[in-house]
């Protein structure tokens, strides 16, 4: 720390990277700073090209640079944060995108559709004409083959498997009635998804996920020969946590699946159809009720969707799109659930936004929102981390979050260090079934809802955390 009598400045310096906090209290500090800082900047440079792998560093190395570590957490400590990544949240800019929602109803306006129908009655079970055209577009599916939900798609799955519980599906036995079911769940995986099939007593299985999606030779293997299996989890573009897309291949694999149970189903939640965060560079993916028809599998899957990340995710609007016969084993039970969902609310959104064209254009604004996030977390990974082989992270053009693999063993120890420090993560072990991390290794980074300047004070630490428990476990294991 540096004192003079016209201002402080405070430098913490590490090998490979550095940050200045600094509070000028006259104007004419300001050139004493730079050059400060320009100093600072050198010699961090300087000392960086000559950093070591952790791995590759003696014991006295590695002793030298956990206790500076701990010396540099400890001042992080003293700043007493509260900074909140634990969820894939929009912020406050995003949501402000679609206040003008909040305009397009008012008491004067016409409330009627197309076709007549008055939305503030009962009526339309299956949803408004124009909100499944809009959904139809948004999901690429045809309107006819779309229901319209709440505000929910997760509440909308957890129906769907409470009904199958209770009723089956299409005619077959109540799981209930089942001696054993069985849930594939791809790893790391969507927590919440999880706590469904966990919540119902279901046998969740792990299947490893690979850079083109779940790995399909085990899911064929499984599905093919245990009739106990029901469904498999599937976050297919820009996947939580990892932020992929499912290749062509994948898609296809999973529309000629031989499932050995008749009410196997696809629990296909394309959350993040339309989150890219580049114009330029996106994930494709094609569309799985199309291929399953042509494989002879037009029933194999549901396809859920919302606009929780598009508008407001406490009152969008939720979908589902699947097959005719599904359609009617669904209506038949919805119709004894509802009359019919919030049409007013179906409306507001057609309204708000045109078509499918106005819907990409503010997509874009949301893009430009948390693109710069997503870009922070990035470049921060790869300014501290990057050639210690102390873990490996995905680089995603869409979705909501990144992820990280520590070294195996470190995660519940970094995220708890982190919450020392002040920053709130996912728990470690969330993105596996029963939260159960076997390598205690992942870690899902959720970089939409801090401020950009919370965010990087949130990754500095992260990332503090991260070589501290590194070199934890790499000396526990010399001993």
């Amino acid at each position: 720390m540096i004192l003079q009598s016209f201002f402080v400045y405070e430098f913490y310096i590490e090998v490979d990277w550095f940050r200045v906090y600094s509070n000028a209290i006259l104007n004419e500090t300001i050139h004493a700073a730079e050059v400060l800082y320009a100093a600072a900047f050198t010699q961090l440079e300087t000392e960086r090209q000559i950093m070591k792998p952790y791995n590759e560093m003696t014991t006295e190395e590695l002793t030298q640079e956990q206790a500076r570590l701990k010396a540099e957490y400890r001042k992080v400590q003293a700043l007493d944060m509260h900074l909140d990544m634990s969820r894939g949240k929009p912020c406050q800019d995003q949501l402000d995108l679609s206040m003008g929602m909040m305009d397009v109803l008012d008491s004067t306006s016409d409330l009627t559709c197309e076709d007549g129908t008055d939305c503030r009655n009962y009526g339309q079970l299956a949803g408004i004409k124009e909100a499944r055209e809009l959904l139809g577009d948004m999901m690429e599916n045809n309107p006819k083959d779309i229901i319209i939900y709440g505000n929910s798609a997760l509440n909308v799955m957890f129906d769907t498997i409470s009904r199958a519980w209770t009723h089956g599906i299409m005619g077959n036995t109540p799981w209930c009635r089942l001696p054993e079911v069985k849930f594939l769940c791809p790893v790391p995986g969507y927590d919440r998804h999880f706590s469904i099939t966990q919540y119902f007593g279901i046998d969740m299985i792990p299947v490893p996920m690979t850079p083109t999606g779940p790995d399909m030779d085990i899911v064929e293997k499984l599905v093919s020969e245990d009739e106990a299996i029901k469904g498999i989890w599937c976050v297919p573009k820009y996947s939580n946590p990892q932020g992929i897309s499912y290749n062509d291949e994948t898609v296809r694999r999973f529309a000629r699946l031989k499932p050995a149970a008749p009410d196997f189903r696809i629990f296909w939640d394309n959350a993040y159809g339309m989150h890219h965060l580049y114009d330029d560079h996106q994930d494709y993916l094609i569309e799985i009720l199309a291929e399953c028809k042509r494989a002879g599998n037009p029933d194999l899957v549901y396809k859920f969707s919302s606009t929780s990340k598009i508008t407001f995710p406490g009152s969008g609007i939720a979908a589902l799109a699947t097959s005719p016969n599904n359609m009617d084993d669904f209506m038949n039970h919805l119709k004894h659930q509802t009359i019919g969902h919030d049409k007013v609310n179906q409306l507001r959104h057609v309204r708000f936004f045109g078509d499918i064209h106005g819907m990409v254009e503010h997509m874009r604004k949301h893009a430009e929102i948390i693109r710069p996030k997503f870009e922070i977390v990035e470049n921060t990974l790869e300014r501290d981390l990057a050639g210690l082989n102390v873990g490996t992270w995905t680089k995603p053009l869409g979705g909501y979050f990144i992820m990280f693999d520590s070294l195996p063993g470190c995660a519940k120890d970094i995220v708890s260090r982190a919450k020392k420090a002040g920053v709130v993560l996912t728990p470690a072990g969330a993105t596996w079934p029963y939260g159960k991390d076997p390598n205690d290794s992942n870690i899902r980074i959720a970089p939409t809802y801090p401020t950009c300047q919370d965010l990087q004070n949130a990754m500095d630490i992260f990332t503090l955390c991260v070589r501290i428990s590194a070199i934890k476990k790499l000396l526990a294991e010399r001993n």
